[in-house]
């Protein structure tokens, strides 16, 4: 069961805690207000109607129909001849603040954790998002979480990171040193100025970026970029021209016939504009089946938002697989880390 009662899931309703609750009413979002699975678009409608209407009936039905976890399953071995690849959103710690939601007292609790989560998926590559200390008008000059598993896992290293005064290094890209070898990265920001850092968005919201790093995989010598983004979840806007501009970044890539891996958080479903948007540039998304936002306490309310996609020249050996589970009776973070194997043609 989730970690949730009916009075706890209406104050989050109440409250606004449901990050996507405003834009689901509003845009595309709202056909994957889906319970954690694919529903069609009558049920959707249906329950958020419901929910705007009858809350307290509604909240125990989502209670009824959500907040049964699936059966934890063990994460499969990586397929034979792949490169395993995957996206996690993890969560800002708040440096401020030493106790209760994203603290740094909540950090220490979420450590150990993370990393048994990330030993748990065995991944050659794990683009990550929000992996911020976010210490307000004080400067981004720490990194816990990045540190920690950097620290616990010694074959690793990160791209996309740097001195953050010229470098944002909150979405970093994990690699596997003996299975990849990084030939470059960059960055650009989702606004009218993208190479002007930290520059806010389109519409002046707080600001969101892609990270990038190409990589040699060492035993195919194939040359691939990966494409590590987090799209604002309050405007839809934002999304749809953040894809656009993703689109105009990777188009030339992509047209000389280079491999592109799209990973991150696009706050957004299956079959939603700003993924349309997206998979125009000629990415391929891989199924993702059932809810990777679980709003920290195992409640899958709406399709994945966090996605995998993959340029020609790619395809997945076998279905993405997404980690629902705690680790010593903690959940990592609110998402839920999403991996695929990927075999080159």
């Amino acid at each position: 069961m989730c970690d949730l009662d009916v009075y706890q899931l209406r104050l989050v309703v109440n409250r606004g805690e449901y990050r996507n609750w405003r834009s689901l009413k509003r845009d595309d979002n709202l056909r994957g207000f889906a319970l954690g699975s694919q529903n069609t678009k009558g049920q959707t409608v249906m329950l958020g109607r419901i929910v705007k209407w009858t809350a307290p009936v509604a909240v125990a039905i989502l209670i009824a129909v959500s907040c049964t976890s699936p059966d934890v399953t063990a994460v499969p071995a990586p397929a034979a001849d792949t490169l395993r690849v995957g996206t996690y959103n993890v969560h800002y710690i708040i440096l401020g603040k030493q106790t209760g939601a994203w603290s740094v007292g909540d950090w220490e609790e979420r450590k150990g954790p993370m990393d048994q989560a990330f030993k748990a998926l065995d991944p050659d590559l794990m683009a990550f998002q929000e992996m911020e200390s976010f210490a307000g008008h004080q400067g981004p000059d720490i990194n816990l979480t990045l540190d920690w598993l950097l620290a616990q896992n010694p074959d690793f290293a990160a791209a996309s990171v740097g001195d953050p005064k010229i470098t944002p290094w909150t979405q970093p890209i994990l690699y596997r040193k003996s299975r990849l070898t990084l030939v470059d990265q960059g960055w650009f920001f989702f606004s009218d100025t993208p190479d002007v850092i930290y520059s806010r968005t389109f519409n002046g919201s707080f600001p969101a970026f892609a990270s990038l790093a190409t990589f040699i995989d060492k035993p195919s010598g194939e040359k691939v970029t990966v494409v590590n983004v987090h799209f604002e979840y309050k405007s839809r806007s934002n999304r749809l021209k953040s894809a656009a501009l993703v689109v105009e970044r990777i188009a030339p890539l992509i047209a000389a016939g280079e491999k592109v891996i799209l990973l991150g958080d696009i706050n957004a479903r299956t079959g939603a504009r700003t993924q349309n948007i997206l998979a125009g540039a000629g990415l391929d998304f891989l199924p993702i089946e059932g809810s990777t936002y679980h709003f920290n306490r195992g409640l899958n309310l709406f399709g994945a938002i966090d996605h995998i996609a993959l340029s020609d020249g790619m395809r997945a050996v076998g279905a993405p697989y997404v980690l629902r589970q705690k680790f010593d009776g903690v959940w990592p973070s609110d998402h839920y880390p999403v991996i695929a194997d990927i075999a080159f043609d």
